[in-house]
Parts: C-alpha cells; sequence; structure tokens
C-alpha cells in the first residue's frame, strides 16, 4: 500500500476556500497551505475530495491568475517551510502556469485558432438542433453521467474545480460527449474565476492531442473512483479510446516581444485583471492610477466579473485611493486617454498583458492612443522573464531550468 492509499482511506477534513477578490485573503491561503506544500501535497495532489474538501490542494490559482499574489510569493514562502528537493512537485505545478503563458506567447497562432474554432463551433449550435440539445445538455449537467454534472453544478456554484477534475470533464466532452473542444474551453473561461487564457486553451488542447501531437488524455472510470476517494464510479458511461484530434495547421514560433522603452519619470499606472500587484513594480512616479476591466459577456459567471473587478478595484486603491475603476466594452482608448489627460502625463505603464482579451483591449487602443499623443509602455515581471524562453516545447525543458530560475531571482542560493 502506498503513501497516497493510506491518505485516502480516511476521510478527508472539512476545509472550504472562500475565493474573495483581494490579496489578504489570497495571503492568507497561502500562510494557511505553507506548510503542506511538501509530502502532502506530493501525495493528496491529485485527489478531489469534493468543494467542502480543500485539504489537498492549495487552491491559490485564483490569486496567482490575477496576481494579487504573485509566483514568486508563493516560492518564497513554500521555501521558507520545506527544502527545494521536498517541495518540487509543488513548485514544478507554480512553473506550469509560467510554461503555459510563455508558450501560448510564443505561438500567438493558437489562440486566433482557437476563437475562430469557436466561432465556428457556436454557428454550428444556431444550425444543428441535436448538437445544440447535446451542447446544452452538457453545460447544464444534464448528460446522465453523474461525475460530470456534479462537476458542472460546481464549476457554476462555486467558479473553482480540482485540477484533476477539470482533466477528466474535457476527456469527458471530447471524448465521450463528442462535443467540440473550443465550446468546452469556453465553457471553462466563462466560469473560472481563475480562468487563464492560455492555461485553459493549452490545457484542453493537451486532452484532446493537439499540444502534444498524438497524446491525448483519457478519463477512466477506475482512476476516477480512486481519486474521488469512491464518490463516483461511471463505469460503462465513458469512452474507452481517445482518438487524438487533428489540425491542419502548423503553428509557427514567434519570438517574445520585449519592453519598447525603459519607464518615464512620471505616468499614469494602468491596472487590469492580469496584474493586481501594483507595489513595487514600477520606478517613476505615479501621478494617476486606472483600473479597467473588459465588460463581460452575457454568459460569463457573475463569480469571474465579480473577483476580476473587485480584485482590479483594490489593487486601484492600494496604490491610490483617489483612482478609479471602470469596466468598459470593445473601445479601452477613450477611457485611457482621458485618465492621462485628467493625469497631465503622456505615459501610459501597465504590467505585460500574455495574449487574452486584455493584450486584445491594448491592441485595439494603440493607433488611438498613438494619434493622441500617448506612450503606452508595458513592463514585465523578472518571474516572466526567467520563466518564459525556456517555454517554447515541451515542459520538460522548462522542467530542467527551475532551479537556475529560482536562483536567477534570488530564490535559492547561487
Amino acid at each position: 500500500m502506498t503513501e497516497s492509499d493510506l491518505f485516502s482511506s480516511a476521510p478527508a477534513p472539512q476545509e472550504t476556500v472562500v475565493f474573495e477578490p483581494t490579496r489578504n485573503a489570497g495571503l492568507e491561503r497561502l500562510e494557511r497551505f505553507a506548510s503542506r506544500t511538501g509530502s502532502h501535497y506530493a501525495s493528496q495532489r491529485n485527489y478531489d475530495y469534493g468543494a467542502l474538501h480543500r485539504s489537498s490542494v492549495s487552491a491559490l490559482s485564483p490569486w496567482i491568475r490575477h496576481r494579487l499574489i504573485t509566483e514568486q510569493e508563493v516560492l518564497i514562502k513554500t521555501l521558507a517551510r520545506h527544502s527545494p528537493n521536498a517541495a518540487m512537485k509543488f513548485i514544478q505545478e507554480v512553473f506550469w502556469r509560467g510554461y503555459f503563458k510563455g508558450w501560448l506567447e510564443q505561438h500567438p497562432s493558437v489562440w486566433t485558432h482557437y476563437q475562430s474554432g469557436l466561432q465556428a463551433g457556436l454557428e454550428v449550435l444556431e444550425t444543428d438542433a441535436a448538437r445544440n440539445l447535446d451542447y446544452s445538455d452538457a453545460i447544464a449537467g444534464r448528460t446522465g453521467i453523474a461525475c460530470f454534472d456534479h462537476w458542472c453544478h460546481e464549476l457554476e456554484t462555486t467558479g473553482y474545480l480540482h485540477n484533476h477534475a477539470r482533466m477528466w470533464f474535457a476527456s469527458i466532452w471530447i471524448f465521450t460527449l463528442r462535443l467540440p473542444w473550443e465550446l468546452g474551453a469556453d465553457f471553462f473561461l466563462r466560469h473560472l474565476i481563475d480562468g487563464d487564457p492560455a492555461a485553459n486553451t493549452l490545457s484542453w488542447r493537451w486532452v484532446g492531442g493537439l499540444h502534444t501531437k498524438g497524446k491525448t488524455y483519457l478519463a477512466r472510470p477506475s482512476n476516477i473512483a480512486k481519486y474521488t476517494n469512491g464518490r463516483f464510479e461511471p463505469t460503462g458511461q465513458l469512452a474507452s479510446h481517445a482518438d487524438p484530434l487533428i489540425e491542419d495547421f502548423e503553428h509557427a514560433f514567434v519570438p517574445l516581444s520585449q519592453p519598447t522603452s525603459q519607464s518615464p519619470d512620471t505616468y499614469l499606472r494602468l491596472i487590469t485583471p492580469e496584474d493586481c500587484h501594483p507595489e513595487n513594480t514600477q520606478a517613476g512616479a505615479t501621478v494617476g492610477v486606472l483600473g479597467l476591466v473588459g465588460a463581460p459577456s452575457s454568459q460569463q459567471n457573475a463569480r469571474v466579473t465579480a473577483f476580476q473587478t473587485g480584485a482590479v478595484e483594490g489593487a486601484v486603491k492600494r496604490a491610490d485611493t483617489t483612482g478609479a475603476t471602470y469596466v468598459c466594452g470593445a473601445n479601452w482608448a477613450e477611457t485611457i486617454i482621458d485618465a492621462a489627460a485628467h493625469a497631465g502625463t503622456k505615459d501610459v505603464v501597465t504590467s505585460w498583458a500574455p495574449i487574452g482579451p486584455t493584450a486584445s483591449h491594448l491592441a485595439a487602443a494603440s493607433s488611438q492612443l498613438e494619434h493622441a499623443g500617448l506612450r503606452l509602455h508595458q513592463s514585465h515581471r523578472a518571474y516572466d522573464r526567467h520563466t518564459w524562453p525556456y517555454a517554447n516545447k515541451g515542459f520538460f525543458k522548462l522542467k530542467k531550468q527551475i532551479p537556475t530560475i529560482m536562483r536567477e531571482l534570488e530564490l535559492l542560493a547561487p
């Protein structure tokens, strides 16, 4: 019997996580879980005991996703409790998010093809009644597959799913229900409060056999039974084979973008849901602070909207009590131009927006900002600068460099 079997045979302790969109809430959860980032996490991380029993995982992803707390802070707290070897499994999981974000930055066509595939899938729903019914039953949790339907309900009501449940869900969606992966990825992105364009898109592609070409992830009843501690056992209900998805397109490698210029002496600080930790990140003097959140779609879970908006509002107030936050539609340029004029500056500084909706909003605003004489400066965090260059192939390449990266970030001794 393994250590994980010994753990799983006992009832999991009750432990819920309340996802409040504040930095303090993230720090409190980090402090509570830090002691468990060693052997406990390594042995328990794959077990999904349900929403009332989150002791097996950190559940820090919503705060890390919006950088209410940063990866470096998580690593510092972890290394204060455990040696690198003892906590390496947890440390690697922290770096997975950086891997996905760096990989998508260097293969941007994956995002545009996902969006095209999503639009095509939505158009099919309008003309194919049978497909529309299958899709509607899936997102409403009416498939008759108890575990899948439960996860739909959990996602709707909490805005969160255990990572193992996400893999099972995606596999069932693709290989059992035979629904387009893009529609499933969109469903996740609209309901997960930690929904990340890179991690979400590439994880769905990995399950379907597109990220690592030909390698799929098949949800098996025995695996689900074991790692839900017997809560579910969908024997005879799931696909027993997973043929990889195929796409007739090669996603070209694109070198990482670099900051266009050094930070100005004075500037308007722009805060977006991509980075809600403005403290000590930029030289120069802030003469105004503006928070912007993209307007949600009608299908977006209210919890996602509330977390993003709350995270940005809190960051703005921490940076400047007179700052303002706006929820904007497609045109961000006018709001930025007005805020810069009020602050009396032609320079706007924001943290780098990785590929996704925020980056698209800023790209769409760029020509109008330039026409108004404004200069937009995007700054990279040191963690991203050191991590992303190793994220151009498989995770193994980055994994080998984790000790080097941590030394470069002064998290480990030289």
